[in-house]
């Protein structure tokens, strides 16, 4: 009788740590949010892009929601305060202005690939219609010079769209945009500048709902296909409303078919998250996003698991991520929290070292 029993006993521990060992692959990890290091602050001045390059130099960019901008795109200089880039005359444009060419009007995003740094000018201010047409200025990172500008033609976008986030896809030789203001994505040919819209006004693109919720207040905002991340290793692009909570996929080769159909029919639900704003995949396949609502860092392992990196008050609607030597660098831009008046608000870059367990899951 004893027997059975220690053998009873045995077998329930074995699958008690059986059990053990697969709940604990699907706990949430997280690093202590004092891991979070402040690396910038802006004070009055509403940022919401950051890029590194190759090298780590970083860029931020401030869009032109209200009056008082100071830079459209700045440099962070390490001991020093931040440079206007590539000079304070191409950030010198004031809303009232008539539009100018080499001015920009209001920069979304900035994207430093290889030897370039891409801006995106939305080419609207303060939630308005476009101006003109919304374009990329393409600057060459060794002269500051404007080496290139990619200007969307006018089937692409609508009067309402705010072309807000960008990747650069060097095997198709492409550049991928979303468009959050009238749901879509922009695709344009990196040799020619040609560019053509899809997914218009495709579920996929399209907000779930009009509002995000923090705490017992909501934040009433309908915003469509915000957040882009492209996976170089599996060919796909990845895409997110900020107002939702379902990821897209679709494979880069589908976005090669001149008809809209083939394209729908190749787009993938991947799986329920969070409501994000930007995203990006490390080197090793894991999708960073944050949880808006809920003021985390999480990321989306290739097994599909999905962690919390950090949480806590120190991100405060954590925007637009880079990556650069093993650190997650990215802006606090507080949109859940501004109203009229933001001058004695501020602003920051903030960086957290990756975890090196990502790995195991």
């Amino acid at each position: 009788m004893k027997i059975k029993i220690l053998s009873l006993l045995v077998i329930f521990l074995l699958l008690s740590c059986k059990n053990g060992q697969k709940k604990g692959n699907k706990t949430d990890e997280k690093n202590d949010s004092s891991a979070i290091t402040e690396v910038e602050s802006f004070k009055g001045q509403q940022v919401t892009g950051v890029t590194s390059t190759d090298k780590g130099r970083l860029f931020v960019n401030f869009p032109r929601w209200r009056k008082g901008v100071n830079n459209s795109v700045v440099e962070i200089i390490p001991n020093s305060d931040p440079e206007s880039y590539p000079n304070e005359s191409w950030n010198s444009w004031e809303i009232g202005e008539p539009i100018a060419e080499n001015k920009f009007i209001g920069v979304q995003s900035v994207l430093a690939f290889e030897d370039k740094l891409y801006v995106l000018d939305t080419r609207s201010q303060l939630f308005q219609n476009v101006m003109d047409a919304p374009r990329i200025f393409v600057f060459d990172l060794a002269t500051a010079t404007l080496s290139k500008t990619y200007t969307l033609e006018e089937a692409s976008y609508h009067k309402d769209s705010y072309i807000n986030d960008l990747r650069v896809d060097k095997k198709k030789n492409r550049i991928y945009l979303t468009d959050s203001g009238h749901p879509g994505l922009v695709i344009v040919d990196i040799d020619s500048g040609k560019t053509r819209r899809v997914l218009n006004e495709h579920s996929s693109t399209t907000a779930e709902q009009s509002y995000l919720t923090f705490g017992e207040k909501k934040w009433e905002n309908t915003i469509h296909s915000d957040g882009i991340a492209l996976d170089t290793e599996n060919e796909r692009l990845f895409y997110h409303a900020l107002t939702g909570y379902r990821l897209y996929s679709i494979s880069t080769d589908a976005l090669k078919a001149e008809d809209d159909k083939p394209i729908e029919d190749q787009v993938t639900f991947e799986t329920k998250t969070a409501a994000p704003d930007g995203m990006i995949f490390d080197g090793e396949g894991n999708l960073y996003f944050a949880d808006l609502e809920h003021h985390k860092i999480q990321y989306r392992t290739p097994k599909g698991n999905i962690y919390t990196l950090a949480e806590g008050e120190q991100i405060r609607w954590a925007d637009t991520f880079s990556i650069y030597e093993d650190y997650l660098y990215f802006t606090n831009s507080r949109i859940h929290e501004v109203g009229a008046d933001i001058s004695s608000m501020t602003f920051s870059l903030n960086k957290i070292k990756l975890p090196s367990s990502r790995e195991a899951h």
